[in-house]
């Protein structure tokens, strides 16, 4: 007896050496939600909980290759991109998935947790032609700040999901903006430092959902499930913002 086979989940997205975000959550999340996980790395970077040390961008051909090697052997139903490395990264991923017909979740990664920058002028810059095309795009409040604002964003992609943790409450809401619609899901904070790879989780496991053939509002609620859920079984490491235990959550 075959096995079903899994949705093919293919992450663009920085290294983090430590675990905790990056592609290492992002492949961590789409295999525990039943996915079959493929990287593209755009940067390696030197990173604990604490900070950011280094970040050593990749080439732009090499960031394509590694792209085409997936999608042309292996195919792929969603696309999560996280952090990019540089502005030509950015054109040259945009360029490639123009070719791709699959569901694209856009994380604007511009800061770490622990505040080290991950994204220089010239490639916010560029960020407008992957918000073209992707079907959601997920800024934190800081995020949607740098990028226009809620109005300026709006107009730029097809969906937007706009996460409300930096918010000064005690209560956190995520609002979904589809055209005139909106959803919104609100929840208590959940008081702890852990919380390093919340956004790269959070993405990468709606684009899993968008694979497997959910609907967008579906998708976005078991990725926040699964993000809290992974946030209360944090392994309690390291001595900064610590690492989500993705390990002990499972979908059901």
């Amino acid at each position: 007896m075959n096995p079903a086979k899994p949705a093919r989940i293919l992450t663009i997205a920085g290294s983090d050496c430590s675990g905790g975000a990056g592609l290492q959550a992002d492949l961590k999340t789409i295999t525990m939600l039943g996915g079959y996980g493929m990287s593209a790395i755009t940067a390696i970077t030197a990173q604990n909980t604490t900070g950011v040390f280094a970040v050593e961008a990749l080439s732009p051909a090499m960031v394509v290759a590694q792209i085409d090697a997936c999608v042309d052997d292996i195919g792929v139903d969603a696309v999560k991109i996280g952090m990019l490395g540089s502005a030509a990264i950015a054109h040259s991923v945009a360029d490639r998935l123009e070719k791709i017909a699959a569901p694209v979740v856009f994380d604007p990664v511009m800061v770490a947790t622990s505040g080290g920058i991950l994204a220089d002028a010239d490639t916010v810059a560029a960020f407008d032609r992957l918000m073209a095309l992707a079907t959601l795009t997920t800024p934190n409040l800081p995020e949607l700040e740098a990028l226009g604002g809620e109005s300026v964003v709006r107009g730029k992609t097809d969906a937007l999901l706009i996460k409300g943790g930096h918010a000064e409450s005690d209560q956190l809401t995520d609002r979904l903006v589809l055209g005139s619609r909106e959803i919104s899901w609100t929840s208590t904070k959940i008081a702890t430092r852990h919380t390093h790879g919340t956004g790269c989780t959070l993405a990468s496991a709606i684009a899993t959902g968008l694979g497997q053939g959910m609907a967008l509002p579906e998708a976005i609620a078991r990725a926040r499930e699964f993000v809290r859920a992974a946030i209360l079984a944090a392994p309690q490491l390291g001595a900064g913002h610590g690492p989500l235990g993705h390990q002990a959550v499972r979908p059901d």
